[in-house]
């Protein structure tokens, strides 16, 4: 048994630059895991920058200087994304009132139809049973009421830290796209020098999550506003609230798509009850999801395509859980880092196990 795993130590590791790969992506680990909190503004404009770098790109081919194109860039994204909360805010906050309103009026109805289910389905309900349904019902809605008032009092804090990442987000997005030939390179000169193997997964990868990060963006703008045209032509109630959710959704792969269903569902049975106007909603929620899972998606990320549904779906899991959002944001590459990793190690030149022994 020990000779079986040092024969495999020596034909993996005995390249210096496979680890220097191990090295690098354990202190990438090590320092995302204690100290994400810590630098989430700079994640944030990393993965902005990430989404702003190809029209900058674009302007600096034609003719711009690179400062100048920066400003242009940064200037006009700041204005869309102002005029985007300018207008969407009120309405979302203003649904997220009225449907505070309505809860109270959502919960008679339900203890309502559980009252009358011993007399709709005497055999497969009793009282006993629909008391205990009540009172499992009546927790869980105390349980809701007690989180939104924490919630409410934690969102002081939250403004606080939202006023913090409005001024370092741009700031450091400004310098992450003006100096990025000079950042990387400092950034060479302190990794290590037997690199060729980081280096290829690293070229692999940036293009990657480049891709991956303009086609997110642009997928949850589609989806979100198919679902809001969607909700709105069928006259659905929060349907600017409910689609913010569905296009979010697509944050979580699978797993988004079904939990959003719930409340989508929910609230068009309490508006309509099981009608035709309900069943329409159900089939055309249906058509988005279908055409996001089977068109939109393989357009966007061909690369993730090629990673089986229960890889992403534990990808999801894993890094979600070491990382929270951005585990869950960033689980399709770092899913497709760990199969270029395992690939450059499959074919990385394998020594001669007994001259390395000697």
């Amino acid at each position: 048994m020990f000779k079986m795993l040092s024969q495999w130590y020596y034909r993996r590791f005995s390249d210096p630059h496979a680890v220097s790969l191990v090295v690098i992506i354990l202190a990438g680990f090590i320092t995302i895991y204690f100290f994400g909190s810590l630098i989430a503004p700079l994640l944030v404009a990393i993965v902005l920058a990430y989404l702003l770098e190809w029209p900058v790109t674009k302007l600096v081919k034609f003719g711009l200087p690179r400062s100048v194109a920066v400003v242009c860039v940064l200037l006009v994204f700041i204005s869309l994304v102002l005029i985007s909360m300018i207008g969407i805010i009120p309405t979302i906050w203003q649904q997220i009132g009225n449907l505070i309103n309505d809860v109270p009026s959502m919960y008679v109805e339900l203890l309502g139809y559980i009252h009358s289910i011993p007399e709709r389905y005497p055999e497969f309900a009793t009282i006993t049973n629909v008391e205990t349904i009540f009172g499992d019902v009546k927790n869980q809605v105390m349980g809701m009421g007690e989180t939104i008032v924490k919630g409410s009092l934690a969102s002081l804090v939250s403004l606080a830290t939202v006023g913090i990442y409005l001024i370092l987000v741009p700031l450091l997005i400004f310098f992450l796209l003006k100096d990025k030939e000079q950042m990387l390179s400092a950034l060479g000169g302190v990794l290590p020098q037997n690199r060729n193997l980081a280096y290829k997964v690293w070229v692999e990868m940036n293009q990657q999550i480049s891709n991956y990060i303009r086609g997110k963006v642009l997928e949850i703008l589609i989806v979100g506003l198919a679902s809001y045209v969607t909700f709105y032509l069928l006259d659905l109630r929060y349907s600017a609230l409910l689609a913010l959710a569905v296009g979010l959704s697509v944050l979580i792969p699978y797993i988004g798509a079904a939990a959003v269903t719930i409340p989508v569902a929910i609230v068009g049975l309490f508006q309509w009850g099981l009608s035709p106007q309900f069943y329409y909603l159900l089939v055309a929620y249906g058509i988005i999801q279908a055409l996001d899972g089977n068109v939109l998606v393989p357009v966007l990320f061909s690369e993730a395509v090629n990673l089986h549904p229960v890889a992403i779906i534990v990808a999801v899991l894993v890094f979600g859980g070491l990382w929270g959002f951005w585990g869950i944001f960033f689980a399709i590459p770092l899913a497709t880092l760990v199969k270029a990793v395992i690939s450059a190690f499959t074919y990385t030149k394998e020594p001669d196990i007994d001259s390395v022994a000697e």
